[in-house]
């Protein structure tokens, strides 16, 4: 379970709770059933309208994806293609087969093979950087499903408040009852606002950042698997692959270049 993406929203709840408690409010101030009806339902519905079958098979997919935390190591991936890269030069493609057949990433494992099996670079980048496409499509059009539902939220939210503003006109010849009355009619646009600013919207946000760092890892692993397959020095390799790192990450990776080294030099003691 993703830490930040729960622990954000309770904050956020627990801040909206805490200030009703300051102004000397009550929680059940705050429930209302047919409010959060209106909200929630008239959301889905609308969301329903606006997405294929598909997408809705693929909705517990997408927020699973913003629920739990990735697998994404980036620094790690290249340690091991720098690894992979000096294993290459020593020992030729062929001998990558069972490191590919153990790659626990499928895209890494079908990227290693197009370059064991002598496929053309610029073919491998091709077919590489279509299902990158295709990927970055398939979840523009998830993060889309939340993004849509936090529009419809804050309008679902003041329609649930015009139609308790309309029950509560109807009722007018009891002028002691309007002000809970209003206040009641208004849990709806609070519902509304409450979900698409504090649930709907934040997950979106977060699935474009687990997205891009998806596709910034792939995008390590076509350039990493190129540049093996080029027959690049793994010092090279390091350094091309090292410009996708941010400045902390880069100096989480010192040990790499010292490592290679002593292989290589060990190696020309051998030869030696």
């Amino acid at each position: 379970m993703d830490s930040t993406t729960v622990g954000g929203l309770l904050f956020g709840v627990g801040c909206l709770i805490a200030a009703l408690w300051l102004e000397g409010g009550h929680l059940h101030q705050l429930v209302n059933l047919p409010a959060a009806v209106i909200v929630l339902g008239g959301t889905f519905g609308a969301t329903l309208i606006g997405v294929s079958a598909r997408q809705l098979r693929d909705l517990p997919h997408i927020l699973r994806q913003a629920l739990v935390s990735p697998s994404i190591d980036i620094s790690q991936t290249i340690r091991w293609l720098v690894t992979l890269s000096e294993k290459a030069r020593r020992e030729g493609l062929l001998a990558l087969e069972a490191d590919a057949n153990a790659a626990s990433d499928e895209f890494l494992k079908r990227a290693l093979q197009l370059a064991i099996d002598g496929t053309d670079p610029e073919l491998v980048r091709d077919i590489l950087q279509l299902e990158i496409t295709f990927l970055e499509e398939r979840h523009r059009q998830g993060e889309q499903v939340f993004t849509s539902m936090g529009g419809y939220a804050p309008t679902m939210g003041v329609l649930g408040t015009v139609m308790g503003l309309i029950h509560m006109m109807s009722r007018i010849e009891n002028p002691s009852q309007m002000g809970p009355a209003i206040a009641t009619a208004f849990v709806a646009t609070l519902y509304g606002v409450s979900s698409a600013n504090l649930l709907f919207l934040p997950i979106a946000n977060k699935l474009r950042t687990r997205h891009a760092e998806e596709v910034l890892l792939r995008e390590v692993i076509v350039e990493g698997v190129l540049a093996i397959q080029s027959g690049e020095n793994p010092r090279i390799v390091e350094q091309r692959l090292r410009a996708f790192l941010s400045q902390r990450q880069k100096r989480a990776l010192p040990t790499l270049r010292w490592h290679i080294h002593d292989d290589q030099s060990t190696q020309e003691h051998k030869t030696a």
